[in-house]
């Protein structure tokens, strides 16, 4: 099982990836980041990041239907005692390239997320969705 050095070095193995960031979307803070990043500063684009996916997560109209914060916040929802974030990926395209957030289900709670910045003419998205959703799921934190 892959802690966080082995999962982002992981990603930074998919076509077209620049750079690839493991952050807590509750402070913004970097868990682990490697390669390059946009404007150059990887913590600022972690703390942008999260804001995204903290906005994205608080929304019930992006949740699944029946989805109830309260049995993912206290480990006793569907998950078998791992909590679910609501989401499971976000995907921000620009001219140039793409951003994947996948939200990491954790045991402690569901506050981090694998961003993934890749370069448009070699990102492949259906294959870093896959992939993050495997990293997520073998992800050993702690």
């Amino acid at each position: 099982m892959p802690g966080i050095d082995e999962c982002l070095l992981e990603a930074m193995r998919l076509p077209g990836a620049r750079g690839a960031a493991l952050v807590d979307w509750t402070s913004g803070l970097a868990l682990g980041a490697v390669g390059e990043f946009p404007g150059g500063d990887h913590e600022a684009a972690a703390a942008e990041a999260a804001e995204v996916a903290r906005l994205t997560a608080e929304q019930r109209a992006f949740a699944p239907d029946g989805y109830d914060r309260r049995d993912s916040q206290d480990g006793q929802g569907s998950g078998g005692g791992v909590a679910d974030p609501p989401v499971e990926d976000l995907i921000i395209s620009n001219r140039d390239s793409y951003h994947v957030l996948r939200f990491v289900p954790t045991s402690f709670d569901s506050s981090v997320f694998l961003h993934v910045w890749l370069a448009r003419p070699d990102g492949n998205l259906a294959l870093a969705r896959i992939r993050l959703g495997e990293m997520a799921g073998r992800l050993v934190l702690g």
